[in-house]
């Protein structure tokens, strides 16, 4: 149980420094790019995407090894156990959409909803950096 633990807390610590860094670096970019501000925040958009893209990829990844260990929990349902259902499970449980056709069981349903809280927190973290960003270049247009 406590590498279960481990292991979440480290999922979960690399996707919020992993988005830290990207809207750290977003910061300092964006002001500086020489094109209309009203595309800067079109840039910050896509930086934000990508960088949700890469956390949900992280959790899918933790999704196809963890089942691979004995005891630590399992997805059922509408799922072959290829890594791109892994993908797609973790897009719907990061993003808060649900899942109903793939369902977790054991120790991996920490992971699922901690994914779920973390997708909130880190999507809201996200709207109001790109509001600050708006409003920084907003009346420059």
């Amino acid at each position: 149980m406590l590498a279960i633990f481990l292991i979440n807390g480290t999922i979960i610590m690399l996707a919020v420094l992993i988005h830290y860094e990207f809207l750290y670096r977003m910061s300092i970019v964006i002001p500086k790019m020489k094109i209309k501000h009203r595309f800067r925040i079109v840039v910050g958009v896509f930086g934000a995407l990508v960088a949700h893209s890469i956390e949900i990829w992280l959790f899918s990844i933790a999704y196809y090894l963890i089942p691979q260990v004995q005891g630590w929990g399992y997805l059922e349902g509408n799922f072959d156990g290829s890594f791109m259902d892994c993908v797609y499970f973790s897009y719907t449980t990061f993003t808060t959409l649900g899942f109903g056709d793939i369902e977790p069981h054991g120790h991996i349903r920490h992971l699922v909803g901690l994914e779920s809280l973390t997708g909130l927190l880190l999507i809201t973290w996200t709207a109001s950096f790109l509001y600050y960003e708006m409003q920084r270049h907003w009346n420059n247009i």
